[in-house]
């Protein structure tokens, strides 16, 4: 309810600084050796006709590490 008064008081921001510190870790070493591994699981998968594999793990092993690398400048945003 906050962010709705502050987004029609102030307008929409300019910049969602979630996004931002996302795309910035995301950037970070431990982030691109996760990132790789989900692109490998996805173009093993996808070259595979059938196939119970999936790539959760490396998925959630990715997101993980970008949100954590996130979580501690994530707050400098907050007024």
């Amino acid at each position: 309810m906050v962010f709705e008064e502050k987004m029609i008081l102030n307008g929409e921001p300019e910049d969602d600084p979630l996004d931002t510190v996302r795309d910035k870790c995301a950037q970070a070493e431990h982030c691109i050796h996760t990132r790789a591994k989900l692109e490998d699981c996805e173009s093993r998968v996808g070259s595979k006709s059938e196939t119970a594999e999936d790539c959760t793990e490396e998925l959630f092993d990715f997101l993980h590490a970008r949100d954590h690398c996130g979580s501690t400048d994530l707050f400098s945003y907050i007024r």
